[in-house]
């Protein structure tokens, strides 16, 4: 059985003082010895603050992204670190007094549904009221999203005193996940890319072709 064929992986922070910090990693198995996994790039914007290094780690090839004391404006400008876009993470922010809620929706049909490893983990600049991701702690939540299938996300967080900085917190959340978009889909163009696509992609692409004739 074909298992942790592609990995990506999310963590970022938000500070109390409206920075954000975090890392990505974005790789696969590598098919010989020149394939070196998905590619990522820096903004030439975020230059000074982010970085990107080759990632080799359990037999997985690609990349690894740092970045440091963004604001929450900077942040959405990682969505830059691949050259494509997708539609695959549809999120709404709601406030109704002291309470701030995240609803969201994560397509990740593209993806094999076998040998794909997809994590985001999210610390939050206040406690977490109510979540359907797995609590690390009062204000860290995590999940870990399903290769061919469709997750919602939910997370309720009351801020004592909600005024123009803790709006841009949620803000820079934003940015960070589509930060994990941008880690996705270039896994997904390093897939597309491949002229011999291996096994799992192949029998995943045969799957959901058969599913569309029958529709």
């Amino acid at each position: 059985m074909l298992t942790g064929c592609l990995r990506v992986q999310v963590s970022m922070g938000v500070s109390s003082n409206d920075r954000v910090s975090g890392r990505i990693v974005a790789a696969a198995v590598p098919q010989n010895d020149k394939d070196k996994g998905p590619q990522l790039k820096a903004p030439d914007a975020l230059a000074s603050k982010v970085r990107v290094d080759p990632y080799s780690q359990d037999g997985y090839v690609g990349s690894q992204v740092y970045f440091d004391d963004l604001t929450f404006g900077e942040v959405q400008q990682l969505g830059g670190l691949s050259d494509q876009t997708q539609g695959m993470f549809n999120l709404q922010f709601n406030r109704v007094g002291d309470l701030v809620t995240l609803t969201g929706r994560v397509d990740l049909k593209s993806l094999p549904p076998q040998g794909s490893d997809v994590q985001l983990t999210v610390a939050f600049p206040a406690r977490i009221a109510t979540t359907n991701g797995t609590r690390e702690s009062d204000s860290e939540v995590s999940w870990k999203l399903p290769a061919g299938d469709v997750t919602s996300l939910h997370a309720e967080v009351g801020y004592a005193d909600p005024n123009t900085r803790s709006f841009a917190g949620w803000a820079g959340i934003v940015g960070g996940l589509t930060l994990a978009v941008a880690a996705v889909v270039a896994v997904l163009a390093y897939m597309t890319r491949n002229p011999d696509p291996p096994a799992y992609v192949r029998a995943a692409r045969w799957i959901r072709n058969s599913r569309n004739t029958h529709v």
